[in-house]
């Protein structure tokens, strides 16, 4: 019966040979793509594998095309070491990012270094109508591409089975139980890995990103939506029916306005782009004499690129709306850093853009509202991956499923 259920087919001895051998060669390739060139003696005295096992998997690396040797180490005495590293543009990734007014998407490589990028307007599509969008988008990648793809990795906003691939429910798109993964795969018969935006944003963030020395991060994305991604222990937390860092749709005002979603006063009524625009189209009408006038012709014209622009030229009603808003989003993120304990808070999405201004109170407000011992340890910082957060996140999914180096 044991063996019956067993994932692998064949007899379980050799199911555990071929477990550990892919065990064995992601470990080797991990190892050589965080050490960035690394000798095979090391390699082996790094991971506890004997100097053959890491001799053959390395040569299949090789030969493979995803490791080559760039030359050779100094040495004490003897034969120097040959040095190996990863060819970072052996295997191409291609990253997509469903979640703006277009689809992104782009040809990465291992590094996370984008290739070449495409961006596909919605106009009003949903539906069908956007899945046909992104078979279109995907189709353009590929043709762009000179190198084989490993896979094709997706951020979509809503609520997302990771497991399945499936878009579980997605308000903007229009999907309901849409199984985006499976369509995918069946159509380009290549790997498929999707993820809510905001979740691949933080696996991005642990990849790429210029935090550093901890394996453990919340990232809270704030544009049309406000959503984060929990990275615990190096690996990207989904929570038991994947909705975990779902706080844009979490009440903090009883009563408050009513919210796309259904509820009334979801923390995205008052902290996303759409709150922010709103709250400066009342001080422009409000007050001839803003600044905010000196940009626009009509009040329909303002959003928060307008608004950026007036807060850099120190418009005092817009830095108050900047503050309020950190302090917002400050207070509701301090339950999730005092519940799981995490140091490390990053801010990303379109409201980074406002830097310091936004961080400086969310990071006041996380420290006031938490055990003092907590809140002296807690870091906000701001993310400096910008509009390429989530397509590199959503290639990050690829490099972990696949290649195993996340």
């Amino acid at each position: 019966t044991n063996i019956v259920s067993l994932p692998w087919k064949g007899n379980v001895k050799k199911a555990t040979q071929e477990a550990t051998k892919l065990h064995n060669t992601q470990l080797i390739l991990r190892t050589i793509y965080d050490r960035g060139e690394i000798s095979r003696a090391d390699i082996a005295r790094i991971t506890g594998l004997t100097r053959s096992t890491v001799s053959d998997i390395v040569s299949k690396l090789i030969n493979d095309g995803l490791v080559a040797e760039t030359g050779l180490a100094s040495s004490s005495g003897g034969k120097p070491p040959i040095l190996l590293s990863v060819a970072d543009d052996a295997r191409y990734l291609i990253g997509i990012d469903l979640a703006n007014s277009e689809f992104r998407g782009a040809i990465v490589n291992l590094r996370g270094e984008i290739v070449s990028r495409i961006s596909m307007p919605i106009n009003e599509r949903d539906g069908d109508s956007a899945l046909e969008l992104v078979y279109t988008l995907v189709e353009k990648l590929l043709a762009a591409s000179d190198k084989p793809i490993q896979g094709i990795g997706i951020g979509t906003p809503g609520l997302m089975d990771p497991v399945r691939g499936v878009v579980l429910k997605s308000v903007n798109l229009d999907w309901d139980n849409m199984p985006l993964g499976e369509l995918l795969e069946a159509r380009f018969n290549l790997p498929v890995y999707i993820a809510n935006d905001s979740q691949v944003a933080a696996l991005a963030e642990f990849a790429f990103g210029s935090v550093e020395g901890s394996s453990n991060l919340l990232l809270v994305k704030i544009g049309r939506g406000v959503g984060s991604g929990i990275i615990i222990n190096g690996q990207l937390y989904y929570g038991d029916n994947y909705g975990a860092g779902e706080i844009g749709h979490v009440v903090v005002v009883e009563n408050g306005e009513r919210c796309l979603c259904g509820n009334f006063g979801c923390l995205e009524t008052l902290v996303s782009s759409r709150a922010i625009a709103k709250r400066a189209k009342s001080i422009a009408r409000g007050n001839p004499e803003s600044i905010l006038n000196r940009f626009i012709s009509s009040l329909d014209e303002i959003d928060t690129g307008v608004v950026l622009k007036a807060y850099q030229a120190g418009d005092e009603e817009v830095g108050t709306i900047i503050n309020e808003t950190g302090e917002i989003l400050g207070r509701a993120l301090a339950y999730t850093v005092c519940t799981l304990n995490i140091n490390t808070v990053v801010i990303a999405g379109s409201l980074s853009r406002f830097g310091n201004g936004l961080r400086d109170p969310v990071e006041r407000m996380v420290q006031q509202c938490v055990l003092p011992a907590i809140g002296r340890r807690t870091k906000v910082v701001i993310s400096q991956l910008g509009a390429d957060i989530v397509i590199l996140g959503a290639a990050s999914l690829i490099l972990s499923h696949e290649i195993g180096v996340v």
